[in-house]
Order: C-alpha cells, then structure tokens, then sequence
C-alpha cells in the first residue's frame, strides 16, 4: 500500500490515477555531452563553468570567425591572431574546466581576406597538432560584412581548406547561412517589444550578396558539398552546422554528410529541439548532431545544451537515441 498522507486536500496515490505515468529514467540527467562547434574561448570563465556544470565532456571550438574589424579587408596576421590566441589559451581552458577542448582551424569566409594563400601554406602545420581536431568554421557565405568577398575566389578557398583537412583526416566544420526572411518570424517574448539586437554587430557595414539564389541556405550548402567532392573530402567527415528542417531532406536523402542543429539562439535561427526531434524521426538519429555555437558577441545559452537533452525526451526519443546524438555521434567524427 502506498503512503498515507495527514492532508486535508487529498495528494496520496489513492486518490489520484497515476497509473499511465511512466517512472522518469534517472539516467537522463546523466547523459554526457560533446559540442561539436561552439567559440567557448570568447566566453567568460563562468560560461565555460557552466558547460562543467551541465555535462559536457568535449567541444571544438573554432578559432575561424567572422572578422568583425571595420577596416577592409582582414589581414592574414588577424586571422592567424585568432588561431595563435585560441592555441595559447586552449591549455588553461582544459585546466580550469575538465572538459576535453579542442580546435577547427580555418579561414571563415564571413569577411575578405587579402594574401589568403599565405594563411594556407601555414594551415597544414596546425592541423598535424594534436590540439586540433577539425577545419573550421569554413564553408560558402553568400554576404560578407565590411568587405565583399567574390564567389569563384570563396570556392577556391574552401576547397583547399577541404583537401588539407581530407590531408590530416580531419572533419571539416562547415557553416551554413541562415534563411534571413525567416529571422523577424520568430516568435519569442524578447523580442516582442522594441529593436535591441542580440548581436554586438554593425549591420550597417553588412556588403551585398555574391549568391543570387530563392534558397541561399541550400545553394550555398550544395556548393559545399560540391567543394567537398572535389577535394576528395569523404562525406562522413563534413559536418554541416546551422542546420534545420528545410535542407535535411537534401542532406539526408543525397548525402552521407553530417547535420548538427544549432540551439542556444532560436531567436536567430528558429530552430528548437523539436525540429531536431522531427529530423531524427524521419531519417534517424545516425548523423544527426546538436551544437551551441556558443560565442561572446552574440545572445546564447550554454544550458540550452541540457535543456534539449531534456526536450527530446519529452517529444519521445529514447534514451539511447538521445546518447547517441550528444554523445556518441560527436566522440566518433573527432576520435577518427
């Protein structure tokens, strides 16, 4: 017989149907976790902790980011600024947060960057270190900020970006673009009333488009996988990050290529775990991913990370589904 309680409002087992709940796994608070793109090192020492404190055992984090510097272009010395920095940080970072950290060294195509070919002839030596495991973040963007960079010299860069990873046998972390008209049809409370953006980012200085196409999420996500082909990149070491449900049919259905869900900015993105759910679902969880993508300059949540775990349980993945998707798909892409 279940416990009798003394209250006056009845609360005891007898008095209420709690026949058709499951008892709660205990193991999913437990579920280890590895991001497999996030820019931690712009984080403050607290919201490293805060990866500690939720369960992640390992991340990549890139050293490539968009270079937000007004002048035009970037120099190759501010790109390998990044690089060297991230390097010469990594040790006290794995020091003071137990996580296993590593890097993706690469050459973001966010804004140009003049004398690129000197940034490559260096980028092998990197790569040969056992601190990095990944070339990253790289990929097509279809508009640069501060200084326009053309498409046909994008390509070439990406594609040699490509064949030095398929060089070292490392993945490549690929950034897809956000469906921009999709932006402002996010519906969360923040950003119901006024226009403070949750970027640290004058868009003022945004260029136009080297990708004319209806989907460049999709267009420029083809190129890469293109790049990739040419490079003779396998498909199983391209990671195509920022992903969501309108290019995992192309991804899943033609490829062997990875997807990872970017979840600690819906406000951006709009992408939630429940799109994560839907594409497990349908085409199972075997190179499905979830990242962070967690940086300094813009509004994210390292908890996000956790919180999803949680989600997906809710929207009915199981446990083993949810552990190979945080935990096992990540470890297996940054072990080979």
């Amino acid at each position: 017989m279940g416990q009798e309680y003394p209250t006056e409002r009845p609360i005891d087992a007898a008095s209420m149907d709690r026949t058709d709940r499951d008892e709660l796994p205990s193991e999913l608070a437990n579920i280890p976790w590895v991001d497999i793109h996030n820019h931690a090192h712009t984080l403050s020492w607290n919201e490293r902790e805060e990866f500690t404190l939720s369960g992640c055992q390992g991340m990549v984090m890139m050293a490539a980011a968009y270079y937000w510097t007004p002048y035009q272009p970037a120099a190759p010395a501010d790109v390998r600024y990044l690089w060297d920095d991230a390097l010469n940080r990594l040790g006290q970072i794995r020091e003071s947060h137990i996580f296993d950290a590593k890097l993706g060294i690469g050459i973001h195509a966010g804004k140009r960057v003049a004398d690129y070919e000197t940034l490559l002839e260096v980028m092998p030596e990197y790569c040969s270190l056992e601190e990095v495991a990944a070339v990253g973040e790289i990929g097509i963007i279809p508009a640069q900020h501060a200084a326009r960079w053309d498409l046909n010299d994008q390509k070439s860069l990406m594609r040699r970006q490509m064949e030095v990873a398929a060089d070292h046998d490392l993945p490549a972390i690929v950034h897809t673009p956000p469906h921009l008209e999709d932006v402002e049809d996010v519906d969360l409370p923040f950003r119901d009333r006024g226009t403070i953006p949750g970027y640290e980012l004058d868009m003022s200085l945004q260029q136009d488009a080297v990708l004319d196409a209806e989907n460049v999420k999709q267009a420029a996500t083809e190129l890469d996988i293109e790049l990739k082909d040419e490079a003779g990149l396998a498909d199983d070491r391209l990671v195509l990050s920022h992903a969501d449900q309108r290019i995992a049919p192309y991804v899943m259905e033609n490829t062997d290529c990875y997807l990872s869900f970017t979840i600690s900015y819906p406000w951006l993105l709009g992408v939630t775990p429940r799109d994560v759910a839907t594409v497990i679902k349908e085409y199972g969880p075997d190179r499905v991913l979830i990242e962070t993508d967690s940086a300094g300059i813009l509004k994210s949540d390292v908890f996000s990370f956790k919180r999803t775990i949680f989600e997906l349980y809710r929207l009915g993945i199981d446990i083993e589904t949810i552990r190979q998707v945080v935990y096992e798909n990540p470890q297996q892409i940054i072990a080979n």
